[in-house]
């Protein structure tokens, strides 16, 4: 029986650098598809479901912090890994591509064996995430279901971004726990993304912001909690 090949598209307006990303990415046994800009890519992830996308910031027609935050509008693209790439060294914006809804981030010039290493990184991530068999959490008046990554909230859907879903699922899966930021990016984020705390602290106010003031709590000095009692 043959594996599916991971698919993989590139999404930058370089042509060298689709070059050699297609190259080592197709040696190491990935489909690859390219776009040159945003609205190219959107475009093909409706009509080609891919797993991965690496995704450049500083784009033509449409940068790449609005396409991740299309993308993640998209049915397509609320479950796929999103990788941007960027020149780009200040932290706001290394925020604001996780605000979108960004898994990794990438700075240029990149170094084909660093990259392939996070990529396997992230999707030996969601192998483990998908193997945990507790995939429906009811807890308060939500309900929080892992394989479609939605939450209901007084049977009211509410969709949220990948990465504020698994933050929400995991601190609801241990409610009353104190996590602090360091436990909480390495267990979304994982060892190989270098992210930095306020991007805990931004994701938990969108939750925030969707859901409600009262579902996570800040324990000053040491973290984030799911409350145990009802808002």
């Amino acid at each position: 029986m043959t594996t599916q090949k991971q698919k993989i598209l590139i999404v930058d307006d370089e042509r060298d650098i689709l070059e050699l990303l297609e190259y080592n990415l197709v040696k190491e046994g990935y489909e690859v598809l390219k776009a040159s800009d945003g609205e190219e890519a959107l475009d093909l992830v409706k009509n080609n479901p891919v797993d991965l996308i690496l995704l450049d910031i500083m784009m033509p027609k449409l940068d790449g912090i609005e396409t991740c935050r299309r993308l993640r509008e998209m049915p397509e693209g609320k479950k796929t890994y999103i990788v941007f790439l960027t020149a780009r060294e200040e932290e706001y914006s290394e925020v604001a591509g996780f605000d979108a809804g960004g898994d990794d981030y990438i700075p240029k010039p990149i170094k084909p064996r660093v990259l392939l290493s996070r990529l396997k990184a992230l999707f030996r991530r969601g192998q483990e995430h998908s193997s945990n068999p507790e995939q429906r959490l009811k807890i308060l008046d939500l309900e929080i279901l892992r394989d479609e990554y939605l939450v209901y909230k007084n049977a009211k859907a509410i969709s949220l971004p990948k990465k504020e879903f698994e933050l929400l699922f995991f601190l609801a899966s241990k409610p009353g726990k104190v996590f602090p930021r360091e436990t909480l990016l390495e267990k979304i984020w994982g060892t190989d993304v270098l992210v930095v705390d306020r991007t805990i602290d931004v994701h938990i106010r969108k939750l925030r912001e969707k859901l409600g003031e009262d579902y996570i709590q800040t324990i000053r000095g040491v973290g984030y909690k799911f409350a145990l009692t009802a808002p």
